[in-house]
């Protein structure tokens, strides 16, 4: 008699989940230990070390992967229905748009204080003087050395995660694997590059108003592209182990949605941070 219990609707009705309320305290703890790390006055401490963000950091994570862990079990139970994938495409495309206020936000920083050098220059009470920008006395990276190659390597990932998704579409699972393992190869790639070219700066986050600009929007990406490497690598086990089908494979469309999102943004950085800015 187990059809007589069979939902009557296209929608998926959650089960009772802890994850919801320990988010909001992870975020809190989180939240709490970033406020004490920078004003330890708060403490009564001189310093506190970053150790105070260590709980906070660990109970996120800890989150983020059993509530993902029952979202992949659900899909696996056949619970996402049309109805349910639209609404997790609406939730992504709301997620992608408030990235983009993020890094808004950090371009309208480095426009203002690039278009208005001398007010920028005089507010951050820093050295360097004359009106131009980049501040005297800045060295600034050559554009079409290494963050060129980082181009490529970002566009080309591009190429190989579209072609991961064409290969799923068409049932071809042995290329929807090589072309995830290149794009996960190739996020790594752009990270380590990264990396490096952080060693090699001739300034650092602190050194005036354009390094802080700078960091801030190259790291901030940088950050997301780490975080859009896992999201990929989780994708390419998910395929390893057979859960996407030609019909079903929103948590890869999402995944390639973020990451061609972090290479829109790259193109702009490279334009305006690294070549224009420079």
């Amino acid at each position: 008699m187990s059809g007589d219990h069979a939902p009557n609707h296209d929608y998926h009705l959650l089960e009772p989940s802890p994850w919801p309320a320990l988010g909001a305290l992870a975020a809190f703890v989180l939240a709490m230990g970033g406020v004490i790390y920078l004003h330890p006055d708060m403490v009564g401490a001189d310093s506190v070390s970053w150790i105070a963000l260590v709980p906070g950091l660990l109970l996120v994570l800890l989150t983020m992967y059993y509530w993902w862990r029952d979202v992949v079990r659900e899909s696996r139970r056949g619970d996402h229905k049309p109805v349910v994938q639209l609404g997790l495409r609406y939730g992504m495309v709301l997620f992608i748009a408030s990235e983009v206020m993020f890094f808004a936000a950090f371009f309208w920083a480095f426009f203002d204080a690039s278009l208005f050098a001398d007010e920028a220059i005089q507010v951050a009470r820093v050295e360097h003087t004359g009106g131009v920008w980049p501040p005297k006395g800045v060295e600034t990276f050559d554009p079409f050395s290494l963050p060129f190659m980082n181009t490529l390597v970002l566009l080309l990932s591009g190429c190989t995660v579209t072609w991961a998704h064409h290969a799923l579409r068409e049932g071809k699972r042995e290329q929807l694997i090589q072309g995830l393992a290149l794009t996960v190869f190739l996020g790594v790639c752009f990270t380590a590059l990264q990396i490096y070219e952080y060693s090699h700066a001739a300034f650092g986050f602190t050194d005036g108003i354009y390094s802080s600009t700078f960091f801030m929007a190259t790291g901030f990406h940088g950050f997301h592209v780490i975080v859009g490497t896992i999201f990929l690598a989780v994708c390419l086990a998910r395929a390893v182990a057979g859960d996407f089908t030609p019909g079903r494979h929103f948590g890869f469309e999402a995944a390639a949605w973020y990451w061609h999102f972090v290479d829109v943004v790259w193109l702009f950085l490279f334009v305006a941070v690294y070549w224009w800015g420079a």
